[in-house]
């Protein structure tokens, strides 16, 4: 199955991204992909807002999303993007992909929301080549007892709001333990509001051993 259709989400994301990208989103995203090249797969593309940041060094990006409408916009900003952009339906637990055909791999605010992580940083160990990068931006979960209690709490409920994503995802430690050898990493809370249960972040560049 290649469709995951989430049509109430899909139609306020990309609103709800925009803000978050006046607030400093844009410029996590421009950090996650400085000096990226090569041949780019990113996974769960969403409406496309990374295809702006790709530098010239990136001979082609293959971007794989599971739900319909925002693939679509994906795919009308695929065509103003700064470098080639293929959109794709697809999973990330399942990716029609070569084993080793790829020198990044992007996972940028959606391994929160996928079905099974550890198998999908599987499936984007097998597609890297031996010392290719995963570049990946996530929110995770919180380094603080009060935090976590939290996260747990709001999980309940929130997968069916937001399309699929928890919040309490041990996200950075699953890809230290997925045969990926963290290269640099960087922490943070954002947006830094009181109340916010998806505010823990990571920013990071992760190689394939």
């Amino acid at each position: 199955m290649t469709d995951l259709r989430h049509p109430i989400f899909a139609r306020l994301y990309p609103r709800l991204d925009a803000a978050t990208a006046k607030a400093g989103g844009s410029e996590h995203r421009a950090e996650l992909l400085a000096e990226a090249s090569g041949r780019v797969l990113e996974v769960g593309a969403g409406y496309g807002a990374n295809f702006a940041h790709y530098p010239p060094e990136v001979t082609e990006v293959v971007a794989v999303e599971p739900e319909p409408r925002l693939r679509a916009r994906a795919a009308a900003l695929a065509a103003r993007a700064p470098v080639p952009v293929t959109v794709r339906p697809g999973v990330a637990e399942d990716l029609d992909a070569d084993d080793a055909s790829f020198d990044v791999a992007v996972a940028s605010l959606v391994l929160c929301s996928v079905r099974d992580p550890v198998r999908a940083l599987a499936e984007l160990r097998r597609v890297l080549r031996p010392g290719g990068e995963l570049r990946y931006y996530e929110h995770v979960r919180g380094s603080t007892p009060g935090k976590v209690r939290f996260q747990r709490w709001t999980d309940v409920v929130w997968p069916y709001l937001a399309g699929g994503c928890h919040v309490s995802r041990r996200t950075d430690e699953w890809i230290a333990g997925s045969g990926f050898t963290v290269r640099t990493e960087r922490r943070f809370e954002f947006p830094d509001t009181r109340g916010n249960p998806a505010s823990p972040h990571v920013i990071g560049i992760a190689v394939r051993d």
